[in-house]
């Protein structure tokens, strides 16, 4: 704004006084190259309004899920490029910075197959009227792959063994499952059913969430983009926009952890090498 108003001064001096160009620039400190600089087009518009229409679909999505995203869409850019724009137009996504204590911890085992081990968990909302709403979270720790959400009022153990039974028979038994101290999860039905079932139970340390670090890492995806973005009416509302939001978590959304594939595509990947004699899992960046 301050170089188009000193242009038109410019401009103003040399109308009135008769001024040349340069004498009238000298005058108000405006070099004639600076005078007569013309903006070139913005080369990247295309580009930049495809990511900003992106960002304000998808608000809580940082530069690199944004280019990945582009990316698949045949925007032909690198990331640093999507980062220069990301922050030229003001996308960042706020976070509130947390101070972490570094502690040494124990290795995770190493996970090479879906099924090896699911995570289970819970999340906590409310619905428009105020009343409580819970969600069981499970997700497959190694393809990150989130089978089902079951959204309820109140979740006992039986409803979770239920929503467990209902997903075995759609995509196998894991070998293990790793969850916290919660009563769903230590209950005699919960504990017997598991060992019907010749399902190995991980109950973490208490006070040490981090312990069940893939469910605890989804669970604020899904309270970030999709608890704190929606407003649910009602039960049936909470448990149709959580359900869309898993379905695209799955099938659309690029996870970093997988070098930005979706998690369908690494289990697809996964399940393509180890049906072939000899085969070994895709690679995956460490946690």
């Amino acid at each position: 704004m301050e170089l188009v108003s000193a242009r038109r001064d410019v401009a103003l001096l040399m109308a009135e006084h008769r001024l040349s160009e340069r004498h009238a620039g000298k005058l108000l400190e405006l070099d004639r190259s600076t005078y007569r600089y013309e903006a070139r087009p913005d080369a990247n518009r295309q580009l930049r309004e495809a990511l900003v229409a992106l960002a304000r679909q998808k608000p809580r999505y940082g530069y690199r899920r944004l280019w990945a995203i582009l990316t698949r869409r045949g925007w032909d850019a690198n990331v640093k490029r999507i980062y220069r724009l990301y922050r030229e137009e003001g996308l960042m996504v706020r976070r509130l910075k947390r101070k972490r204590v570094i502690r040494d911890r124990t290795a995770d085992p190493l996970l090479s197959a879906p099924n090896q081990e699911w995570a289970l968990d819970f999340v906590s909302d409310a619905l428009a009227s105020g009343r409580a709403v819970r969600g069981l979270t499970i997700v497959d720790s190694n393809t990150r792959e989130c089978p089902a959400i079951e959204v309820g009022s109140g979740i006992c153990s039986r409803q979770v063994t239920r929503t467990l039974e209902r997903i075995i028979d759609q995509r196998g038994k894991p070998q293990a499952l790793r969850c916290d101290n919660g009563p769903e999860f230590t209950s005699r039905h919960f504990l017997a059913w598991c060992e019907e079932q010749s399902i190995t139970v991980i109950h973490i340390q208490p006070g040490k969430p981090m312990q069940n670090g893939h469910v605890e890492s989804f669970n604020g995806r899904l309270r970030d983009e999709c608890l704190n973005a929606s407003w649910f009416l009602n039960l049936a509302d909470a448990k149709r926009k959580i359900e869309s939001w898993r379905e695209e978590y799955n099938a659309e959304r690029p996870h970093s952890s997988l070098d930005y594939r979706t998690p369908a595509e690494f289990a697809k990947a996964c399940s393509e090498l180890t049906s072939r004699m000899g085969a070994t899992p895709p690679d995956r960046p460490p946690n």
